[in-house]
């Protein structure tokens, strides 16, 4: 046997297969996705979604104190309103008085080292459902779109959020963004975390019974990316890192490990980003409480294979258990 064919040595010990990553898993790569609901006291179980509440702003610090004792560095918000009145522009979005600005100011005085991320969107807040304003005949009205998200980025950022993240797939809604912060002083206050590549997948389940975002009529795919368009992926990212994006983020994550090795070769002086969804999450916790594997042991290989293909953060609901896997 030829000595470059003998490779069990460098990894027969359990110290040395873990000098086999290029990169280790830290705290610090785990973003928690939070769903804020405009009820207060709100401590709403997700059925489709295991583990995960739908918190009110008053429940924020039994919630997050815990975790943040345990090493949480980062959260990403996304409102839940089911009291406000929605509209055909997503005016709820950022109400002073909604659960996010709310909360973006509750966390920032609970915990001032807590990096705080807020999602950009309109879906949640409009009455059709769809990510931003609407022609006559149902179809996406791109310009005054992007310029109401780039308004809602601004003003989470003018609330204290650390980063702004637009999901909504709008062209040009990054270069607006960025504009938008800049003009209100806050270009080099606030991180620009693009959702690039964001694809059109039916791993969204969960999240939309949780956020209440499913839309009323029609679906996502005319903005959202097809899931055989590597060559519109790559575009995407690197119009968004050209357009000012601070993060590349590849949404879902485990399905597209391949863009995510792309966006790292394209964009390798970007942190990169990737979201295990709702639907990854879920599909992870069924097959371990139907005995087919380990349910650590499997969300450790999904997050593994996400840093191995390029991840430098992970947005994940398994978050919370990575704080004490991670200390073990």
């Amino acid at each position: 046997m030829d000595i470059s064919s003998i490779l069990q040595g460098g990894y027969a010990h359990p110290l040395s297969r873990e000098w086999q990553g290029r990169r280790q898993l830290t705290k610090s790569m785990f973003m928690y996705p939070i769903f804020i609901t405009d009820d207060p006291d709100a401590s709403f179980v997700i059925e489709s979604l295991p583990g995960q509440r739908r918190w009110g702003v008053n429940k924020l610090e039994e919630f997050i104190g815990p975790l943040v004792a345990k090493g949480l560095k980062s959260v990403i918000l996304f409102g839940v309103p089911l009291n406000c009145q929605k509209d055909y522009c997503g005016t709820p979005a950022d109400d002073p008085q909604g659960p996010v600005i709310l909360a973006i100011r509750k966390l920032r005085e609970l915990y001032p080292d807590l990096y705080i991320a807020c999602d950009v969107c309109l879906c949640e807040y409009t009455d059709h459902g769809h990510c931003g304003y609407l022609h006559e005949d149902g179809t996406i009205n791109n310009a005054p779109s992007v310029k109401r998200i780039a308004e809602v980025a601004v003003n989470y950022a003018k609330a204290g959020a650390h980063c702004v993240a637009p999901s909504d797939m709008m062209d040009g809604r990054i270069k607006a963004i960025k504009e938008g912060l800049i003009q209100a002083g806050l270009g080099n206050k606030c991180t620009l975390m693009a959702y690039s590549a964001k694809f059109a997948s039916g791993l969204y389940g969960p999240f939309r019974d949780a956020a209440g975002s499913a839309p009323s009529f029609g679906n996502r795919k005319c903005y959202q990316l097809p899931p055989q368009a590597k060559g519109l992926a790559r575009r995407a990212i690197q119009r968004d890192a050209n357009e000012g994006a601070d993060i590349i983020m590849v949404k879902p994550a485990l399905p597209y490990l391949d863009i995510i090795a792309d966006a790292a070769q394209l964009t390798p002086d970007h942190p990169l980003a990737c979201y295990q969804v709702s639907g990854e999450y879920a599909m992870v916790v069924a097959g371990a409480r139907a005995g087919v594997y380990d349910l650590r042991v499997m969300a450790f290989e999904t997050v593994e294979s996400m840093v191995r293909a390029g991840a430098t953060l992970i947005l994940t609901y398994f978050t919370p258990d990575f704080l004490e896997w991670l200390e073990s």
